[in-house]
């Protein structure tokens, strides 16, 4: 039999499939089984990245915790081997925060998507309830291993202790132990993750993510102790809790069409014009008429029988209409002052400023761009700066190239600023900047939340304070170059006064203490026009 009668006959002999039989392949895929296959996703791309996620996820929730409840923070993270393992760790991430409520720990830590702050509008460094239940759920995955959670809310109730594991079928906790321990703490929470990963020093490391932590929050007391042993503490360098941010209603500007849609069908408010009013910010009683008659509608009008078409109306109304900005006490910048100290905690250096710019918006959404520099002293001469980007707090490692941060810090002229600079390449000196961009929804260009996405607005407001800074700079930079030349310039003057006393006493015939005074009065002046 030849070939192609053989495939012919293979063909005929194999049962075609129907429709029914796709049908049966076809299941519902749960959140915690769709980023156990993509991981990376989450910021769990290698190990040695995975061991920092899991570090950064554990910190953010407990700086969170802590200044939502007016505690100072004390955080304690510890990274062990596990016995007779290279590749395994186990990572311990302790706070004084007020604790979480017995019922809420197995959602918290078991559950993709669960927090209270996604639906809010406020600044806050975790939003998405995806971080520390993802980290349980790759130390899982890698070592089979559960979380362990012991967390106390007060001194007079005792510590509640759970080991559970996700159920990525129904993204759900799965309780293998709960009971009640000794916990020597007034309050706090302790979570336990072992995970395969790797230990590596540098500045895309663990402590260089801790080392960053503790600049732009230098209202916590951060001890570190690495796998090697060895104990670092980052004490607190302002006793000054950061300001609350308050919660704000989404802004007209704000939103997208199925939003809005979405919007009209769940308010309670019962016609149009006080859904406008109630249900977003800046919105008064003339704008929702004037946004009601730009669309053509009826402010009296049920906003749940809004037709699509009809919202699609009131949706172009709004983009035609003048709107007030929405408030910015939803936004909470580290300040001008604790910049300046954050850096000086970490940093040995010659000279330091700080800029913190007003508050700006893009798409509906506050934002406000801070800047801090560090330059001279023990920073390297030699090579491009170093340049330290943060979000809401929250250090940014990787990605360094696809962030409008640097795209920004390269797009400036510091050669106006007495600095070198190749053309598309960061400047070169002894400075160390950090760029620091505070929001209510910060745009991350991938979910692993490493490089903030390209918004003309955002962009303009970096470079905007970068400038401000290079002019301070720059003065600095002049200033010590001038007393610099002076300074030569009066030692040669003071290499030759004695050579002046002596001309001067051959040619006046003046005895040793005569020319000595001389030599004085020709000091002091000296000294005087360098004052």
């Amino acid at each position: 039999m030849t070939a192609s009668k053989k495939n012919k006959k293979q063909t005929r002999d194999t049962p075609r499939i129907t429709a029914q039989d796709l049908a049966k392949k076809q299941r519902e895929i749960s959140v915690s089984e769709f980023f156990t296959k993509n991981r990376h996703l989450l910021g769990f791309d290698n190990p040695r990245k995975a061991l920092l996620t899991t570090i950064k996820e554990g910190i953010d929730n407990s700086l969170d915790a802590c200044e939502e409840a007016k505690i100072l923070p004390d955080i304690k993270v510890h990274i062990s081997h596990v016995k007779n393992s290279e590749d395994r760790f186990t990572v311990t991430i302790e706070d004084n925060g007020p604790g979480i409520l017995k019922t809420h720990i197995p959602k918290i830590f078991g559950k993709l998507l669960y927090g209270s702050k996604f639906h809010t509008l406020k600044m806050s460094r975790g939003q998405q309830g995806i971080g520390i239940s993802a980290a349980g759920m790759y130390g899982q995955l890698t070592t089979g291993k559960p979380i362990l959670i012991t967390s106390k809310i007060s001194p007079k109730t005792p510590a509640h202790h759970y080991s559970l594991v996700i159920d990525t079928q129904k993204n759900e906790p799965r309780i293998i132990k709960d009971e009640i321990v000794d916990y020597e703490v007034k309050r706090g929470t302790k979570v336990v993750i072992e995970l395969e990963a790797r230990y590596q020093k540098g500045r895309q490391s663990v402590d260089g993510y801790i080392e960053q932590t503790s600049i732009a929050n230098p209202h916590a007391d951060i001890t570190y102790i690495n796998p090697e042993g060895k104990e670092t503490r980052y004490p607190r360098a302002s006793k000054e809790l950061p300001i609350e941010p308050k919660e704000i209603k989404p802004h007209p500007y704000g939103i997208e069409l199925g939003i809005l849609i979405k919007m009209l069908h769940d308010t309670k408010s019962k016609n149009l014009r006080s859904c406008l009013t109630n249900d977003f910010s800046r919105v008064s009683t003339r704008v929702a008429n004037e946004i009601c008659e730009k669309a053509g509608l009826n402010g009296k009008a049920r906003p749940s029988r809004i037709a699509v078409q009809e919202a699609d109306s009131l949706f172009k109304a709004i983009k035609l209409t003048k709107i007030m900005n929405p408030p910015t006490d939803c936004i909470s910048p580290i300040g001008e002052d604790a910049i300046i100290k954050g850096l000086k905690k970490q940093i040995n250096a010659d000279f330091f400023t700080s800029i913190t710019r007003p508050p700006s918006v893009y798409r509906g959404n506050p934002f406000q761009i801070e800047v801090g520099l560090a330059y001279g002293g023990d920073l390297p001469e030699e090579g491009l700066i170093r340049l330290l980007r943060f979000a809401n707090r929250v250090p940014l490692l990787y990605q360094q190239s696809a962030c409008v941060v640097t795209e920004s810090a390269i797009n400036t002229s510091w050669r106006n600023y007495g600095l070198s600079q190749s053309a598309g390449a960061l400047p070169s000196g002894p400075i160390l900047l950090m760029v620091h961009l505070a929001s209510v929804w910060v745009p991350f260009t991938s979910e692993s939340k490493e490089a903030i996405a390209h918004y003309p607005e955002i962009e303009k407001e970096i470079k905007l304070a970068l400038q401000e800074c290079g002019r301070h700079l720059s003065t600095f930079i002049k200033r010590k170059k001038r007393a610099a030349e002076e300074f030569k310039k009066k030692s040669y003057i003071k290499k030759y006064i004695p050579h002046i006393g002596i001309a001067l006493k051959e040619i006046l015939d003046l005895n040793d203490r005569q020319e000595q005074k001389i030599i004085n009065n020709l000091t002091d002046i000296l000294e005087r026009s360098r004052s």
